[in-house]
Order: structure tokens, then C-alpha cells, then sequence
């Protein structure tokens, strides 16, 4: 019995527990965004970081650094798999730096710096949560997004009264790339303005009978 009261009240296990605390206050913020790393994924990577440096601190002599340092070699692998590569876009960014943040934290929790470990994911949480307000309104002046067209047919005029009706709404359109898919014209853009003028200008664009399709990536 008093092994287990021992075990309920030992630093180790406080540390693991403020770990999952930690990882929950950001994994909450994660799902409810609905993004890739969502609530469990975020919990357990910092609980592993905690756990990993928990059992670093158990070693003695020259080696007990060794498995917290290589939390951060193999942090970046599940990093890089929520990276995504398109054609001239990159997504998953902001997932991947959470996710190596949050292990950060985890290896703070696990090293018995409880305040230090609450206080970063009450931090990160306010990043998270604040910051993408402080980017939308900014957007409301200057928006930069990648426009990708599919025109109706392959006539290359259609480009030149597409930017010309882009300047009408005064955004700014720079080609990026041209092709010819299947017979038809498709290009990318990279479109710029601010957000009640780039409204107008989709709302233009899903009207025009010579567009097939467009979207968008950040």
C-alpha cells in the first residue's frame, strides 16, 4: 500500500500528468480547428516527449542527455509527414511547428519545470488562437493568395482580359505558370489585394462563361 501511495505522489508521475495537461490545453485548440494533428496526436507527443525525458533523467554519468536529444531528431520525422508539397504551395507548416513546440514543452514537463511547461502551452495557445485574428485582419488590407485557372478553351487572349478585369477590381495579378492541359489554357497566379476587393473580383470570376474552374491555395 505504501508503494502505491509512494508512486501516486512521485515527481515522475506529476511530470506526466502536467505533460498530458499541457498537450490537451493545445491539442483542444488543434481540433477545433480541425487540423491534422488534432487533440489525441498533440496530447501524446507531448506525453512521449515527457516520458522520453523522464527516463533520459534516470541514467547516470554521460549519458543521461542522450534520449532527450533525440527527441528533437525524431520529432522532426512526424514533423515533416504533416508537410505537404503542391505544385507552388506548401501547406502544414503551422501543424509541423506545433507539433515540434509541443514536444518542447513535453521535455519541460518531464524535467520537472511544471511552471514553465504550463505557462509556454497557455502561450502557444494564445499564438495560436490570437495571432490568426491578428492575420485575418491584416488581410482585410493586403491578401496574397495562388489563383489557379482553367480556361474554356485554349485561346490566349482569354489571359489578357482576365488581367485586365483584375486591375478593374484592382488586384494584382502576376503569372506564374502557363500550361496546356487537354487541350485547354490553365494558369497559376499569384493574386493580391485586399479581401473586400478579391470578393468581388470571385464573384466576377464565377460568373465569366470562358472560366471552366479556379481555386485557390495559400
Amino acid at each position: 500500500m505504501e508503494s502505491i501511495t509512494n508512486f501516486l505522489i512521485s515527481e515522475p508521475l506529476l511530470n506526466a500528468l502536467t505533460s498530458i495537461l499541457c498537450g490537451s490545453l493545445i491539442g483542444f485548440e488543434r481540433e477545433y480547428r480541425n487540423k491534422s494533428a488534432g487533440f489525441r496526436t498533440v496530447v501524446l507527443i507531448c506525453f512521449g516527449s515527457a516520458m522520453f525525458t523522464i527516463v533520459s533523467c534516470l541514467f547516470t554519468g554521460s549519458s543521461s542527455d542522450r534520449v532527450a536529444a533525440n527527441i528533437v531528431t525524431g520529432i522532426g520525422f512526424i514533423g515533416a509527414g504533416v508537410i505537404f508539397k503542391g505544385k507552388l504551395s506548401v501547406s502544414g507548416l503551422t501543424t509541423a511547428a506545433v507539433i515540434w513546440a509541443t514536444a518542447g514543452i513535453g521535455m519541460f514537463a518531464g524535467l520537472g519545470k511544471l511552471q514553465y511547461a504550463v505557462s509556454f502551452s497557455l502561450f502557444m495557445v494564445l499564438i495560436l488562437a490570437l495571432f490568426q485574428r491578428i492575420e485575418m485582419l491584416l488581410a482585410r488590407y493586403y491578401l496574397v493568395r495562388s489563383l489557379h485557372i482553367k480556361f474554356g478553351s485554349n485561346e490566349f487572349y482569354h489571359l489578357h482580359e482576365f488581367e485586365q478585369m483584375a486591375l478593374d477590381f484592382k488586384i494584382r495579378a502576376t503569372r506564374r505558370v502557363i500550361e496546356k492541359v487537354e487541350g485547354k489554357l490553365e494558369v497559376m497566379y499569384d493574386i493580391s489585394g485586399k479581401m473586400v476587393d478579391l470578393d468581388r473580383f470571385n464573384q466576377q470570376l464565377a460568373a465569366s462563361a470562358v472560366i471552366d474552374e479556379f481555386y485557390y491555395n495559400k
